[in-house]
């Protein structure tokens, strides 16, 4: 077991506080450009989602290093980029921390979750500034798991449909009237206002919910029927 000195035991405690709290691609990108630089500098990190059968299903790259279009997408190719062979070595060498030597990419390190199941994940470090040794690879099984659960949440946020808009209360009692198909002049009557204020309303309804015609604007809308 490695004993870091107080400095580095900072370090790691600023790691693991601060990837509690990561639910977005942006968050990760933050971390890993602060607390895992400090920690684990590196030029690129890799995000292996994994399926039932333990191979790759998805690539997330993180990297802090110029890359060509070309070769990130090659590094995001769940199919034909390295990272199933590396993950191969991986699983074929015990699942433990391994070193590896990425080519043009230099010194790397590949540490999964374990979990050969829908919900498993790996990560690749490449870019190290020299060969993997006991250290980093105590590091990065340390961070693992955390590592793991922000991988989760994000793939949990992006999944889950984007929130409607918030609309104001009389925006909200035309959509209510709006879903029992009312016209314009039978909504302004049931309000007390004009049929154009009421054409006015759903103008800046449809720009702020993002839609062109009645039927959007109901079924974009999170408001409940009228009754």
């Amino acid at each position: 077991m490695l004993n870091p000195d107080s400095r580095e035991q900072e370090y790691l405690l600023h790691a693991i506080d601060g990837a509690h709290g990561i639910a977005t691609p942006r968050e990760l990108f933050l971390w890993s450009q602060g607390a895992l630089q400090t920690l684990l500098p590196h030029g690129v990190l890799l995000c292996l989602q994994l399926d039932e059968q333990g191979r790759v299903r998805k690539v997330e790259c993180v990297h802090s290093t110029v890359l060509a279009p070309a070769a990130r997408d090659l590094l995001c190719d769940p199919v034909q980029g390295p990272a199933p062979a590396w993950l191969r070595l991986w699983q074929q060498g015990g699942m433990q921390p391994l070193p590896l030597r990425a080519g043009a990419m230099g010194h790397g390190l590949v540490h999964g979750s374990g979990a050969l199941a829908a919900g498993g994940s790996a990560f690749v470090l490449l870019g190290l500034p020299g060969a993997a040794g006991f250290r980093e690879s105590w590091l990065l099984q340390l961070l693992l798991p955390y590592l793991h659960l922000a991988q989760q949440r994000i793939a949990t946020a992006m999944q889950a449909p984007a929130p409607a808009p918030a609309v104001s209360p009389r925006q909200a009692e035309i959509l209510q009237w709006l879903r029992e198909g009312k016209s314009n002049e039978e909504i302004g009557h049931l309000l007390g206002i004009s049929a154009l204020t009421v054409k006015n309303h759903l103008q800046r309804l449809y720009r702020q919910l993002g839609v062109s015609n009645r039927a959007h604007a109901v079924a974009r809308s999170a408001v409940p029927q009228h009754g």
